[in-house]
């Protein structure tokens, strides 16, 4: 796993558990990796893991079944959905804005580019699924 300096590492370790989660690679009730295994996995301290399992665990998309390890909650799905829009409303979206407003780019001006952009995935998907 590739690491940047602009967020906090067991941040970025729930991101990607978060992306696991939306993608389907973790349904609710499935059991994750141990602290140790994604430790070593990610090459990270156990310490960085722990802190990454007790964030989730406080947002409720996992819960520890004392013994036998960590598992997707129930409403994992939805809790991430919540813990994602929440960041990107608060976080992402003012400096999106600011980007744009500096580039004299309006919201008509992403329309476009949005619509460039899905037109590029949807592509790029039938593509991934006829091969």
């Amino acid at each position: 796993m590739e690491f940047r300096g602009d967020q906090a590492i067991y941040l970025q370790i729930a991101d990607t558990f978060c992306e696991n989660i939306l993608l389907g690679k973790w349904k609710a009730l499935d059991r994750i990796p141990s602290v140790r295994d994604l430790a070593v996995e990610i090459e990270v301290n156990p310490n960085t893991v722990v802190k990454t399992y007790i964030f989730l665990q406080e947002k409720g998309i996992i819960f520890n079944k004392r013994g036998v390890g960590y598992f997707v909650a129930e409403d994992g799905m939805e809790k991430t959905i919540a813990l994602l829009k929440e960041n990107f409303v608060y976080t992402e979206v003012p400096r999106f804005f600011k980007t744009m407003h500096l580039l004299n780019l309006s919201l008509d001006d992403m329309r476009v580019y949005y619509q460039e952009y899905k037109s590029r995935e949807n592509t790029k998907n039938q593509k991934d699924s006829a091969d």
